[in-house]
């Protein structure tokens, strides 16, 4: 292989590289949207029906923190919930707000 090869090779991992790892991509991947809610309905294995203030029902469970914790969540509770850019029906509940 010529180094003439050898830098075509280098360029050619570099643009597949740049394009799989974009800045686009980097801050999408990184950043969950958060969002408030109030609990609906209380489903098995922590998971629950959460409205959104936008009115959007979505499927939630707890963080580890809130297991970790024991923090009781129940139906009529307002909650913090964080969105995964790339499914935006499944969400985490990382923060039960006080009444």
């Amino acid at each position: 292989m010529s180094k003439q090869d050898h830098i075509k090779a280098t360029s050619k991992q570099e643009q597949k590289k740049a394009r799989f790892h974009s800045a686009e991509h980097e801050q999408a991947r990184g950043k969950a949207i958060k969002t408030k809610g109030t609990v609906v309905e209380n489903l098995s294995r922590d998971n629950f029906r959460v409205e959104l203030d936008n009115g959007i029902t979505i499927l939630a469970s707890l963080c580890g923190k809130i297991r970790q914790h024991h923090v009781r969540v129940m139906v009529g509770d307002s909650v913090e919930v964080e969105l995964s850019p790339y499914d935006l029906t499944r969400g985490r509940i990382s923060f039960r707000y006080d009444i």
